[in-house]
């Protein structure tokens, strides 16, 4: 007889009503055949279809658009991409899930570092640029939307003034994961007008040429952006 102790079968992981409807709706868009630039019905009625809320329905759509299955226009609907897949979407929004921590602290280390450059470093060529951000961002969002491009180009235009070829660089190789940090808490409730808010106080600090507040308001703001509903739901 062996003394060896036995393989026991993996615990089964308990699915989340937003990911059984993600993958739903993954499946309907491959049984339709459907293709990039295709839209998905409106989410009233996509959620009547599936017998699930509204709010079920929105997380599964912000899981599909982190995954890169959709992207999510104001005033446009809910769009296919290139990168709509067959296969079972779950193993995919688990894995952007548990990324997510390693995500932040790499966010926090380099544009902590990258908005202190910048307040020693910039331009009044840069502060423009930083401004414009701020205002496109607002315009968004007064508009209903959520902000995302204008989060993106604000972070952007920050490296830009910090003038640093490198940790720039950084950015570059990780800026597909950070994207999908942004689409995840600027889908929350209440987000884009608190990440608006963080992003004037890093260009405040910039502008007045305060290294020191600036590292802390872009860490603040990392923080904030860092609240995010999957990693409450994770732990």
């Amino acid at each position: 007889m062996s003394d060896a102790t036995p393989r026991f079968p993996r615990p089964v992981l308990r699915t989340r009503l937003y990911e059984q409807v993600a993958e739903q709706i993954s499946a309907w868009i491959a049984d339709n055949g459907l293709r990039a630039g295709d839209r998905l019905p409106p989410e009233r009625e996509l959620a009547g279809r599936l017998g699930v809320s509204r709010a079920t329905l929105s997380q599964a759509l912000v899981a599909l658009e982190v995954i890169g299955v959709v992207v999510v226009r104001h005033g446009d609907g809910t769009v296919l991409t290139e990168r709509a897949r067959t296969a079972p979407v779950i193993e995919a929004i688990r894995a952007h899930a548990d990324r997510l921590p390693e995500i932040i602290e790499a966010r926090d280390a380099l544009e902590t570092k990258l908005a202190a450059l910048a307040a020693a470093r910039r331009t009044e060529d840069d502060l423009v640029a930083i401004r414009a951000a701020l205002t496109e961002m607002e315009r968004d969002i007064e508009a209903g939307g959520r902000g995302v491009e204008g989060d993106e180009r604000f972070h952007g235009a920050v490296t830009t003034a910090a003038r640093s070829e490198l940790l720039a660089q950084m950015m570059a190789a990780i800026h597909d994961l950070i994207r999908e940090t942004r689409i995840e808490s600027l889908s929350q409730p209440g987000r884009p007008r608190d990440s608006l808010a963080g992003h004037r106080k890093v260009a405040d600090a910039i502008a007045a040429g305060d290294p020191d507040a600036a590292a802390q308001a872009m860490h603040d703001h990392v923080l904030l952006v860092s609240d995010v509903a999957l990693l409450r739901e994770q732990s």
